[in-house]
């Protein structure tokens, strides 16, 4: 599964030269010069990731850097921040904006690849390709295949997407809402009785191989994928 990632960058030859080497790996780019730009991008849609350069015209990426994690919508986004500053002080003072990670220029496309990589695996591990297990259901986003044993499950996009987030946050809870962004797409309207529909497609194809006890309601606050089956709701 590819991540859609925000590359904010003022200098052309850098922006196109990250761009390229994401795309060639797989991803989904945007592209702002500054953070202005850059809010109305993640106003229409949020990324998986936003690559962020320290230097902008206008205001700071560390200073933008700063909002995004001030705001509800956007303070889990993850962050990597890229910057010709070396030194620890300035490392330390992008880290301590909320940036997940920081590289300091010039870099590598392979290193910057790992990074990225690395940061979704800790904080969107959906968005990576690695696969997930739980009490013997098999989820590969490569093969879109979903499997217990030599049975394979069949499930329709969507119930695909939603079964593959709760497996990569097993034993969180997640209310409907926070379902419809992560799943459906921050900023698509749609009712949030939808999850619902779903979540009663999910467990009956789940039924075939006796997972379908996985997804657990939580009565007042939305659904989950645990093992213990006696925590269900």
């Amino acid at each position: 599964m590819t991540a859609s990632v925000l590359v904010v960058e003022d200098e052309p030859a850098i922006q196109e030269l990250i761009a390229v080497n994401l795309t060639r790996a797989g991803h989904r780019v945007r592209r702002a010069v500054s953070a202005e730009e850059a809010q109305r991008e993640i106003n229409l849609t949020l990324p998986d990731l936003i690559l962020l350069d320290w230097m902008l015209p206008g205001i700071s990426g560390i200073e933008w850097a700063r909002r995004l994690r001030g705001d509800e919508r956007t303070r889990d986004l993850p962050i990597i921040m890229l910057t010709a500053r070396g030194d620890e002080g300035s490392r330390v003072a992008g880290l301590e904006t909320g940036a997940d990670d920081y590289i300091t220029k010039p870099f590598s496309p392979r290193e910057l690849i790992a990074r990225i990589k690395a940061v979704l695996r800790r904080r969107s591990p959906h968005a990576t390709e690695d696969g997930a297990s739980i009490a013997g259901l098999h989820l590969d986003p490569q093969t879109r295949r979903v499997s217990a044993g030599s049975v394979e499950v069949k499930l329709g996009p969507t119930e695909f997407r939603l079964l593959h987030f709760l497996m990569t946050h097993a034993e969180r809870v997640h209310s409907r809402a926070q379902l419809l962004d992560q799943v459906w797409g921050d900023h698509v309207f749609v009712e949030e009785r939808t999850v619902d529909v779903h979540i009663r497609r999910l467990r009956a194809a789940l039924e075939k191989t006796g997972h379908d006890g996985l997804i657990q309601t939580v009565r007042g606050n939305g659904y989950r994928i645990s093992a213990k089956l006696q925590d269900a709701g």
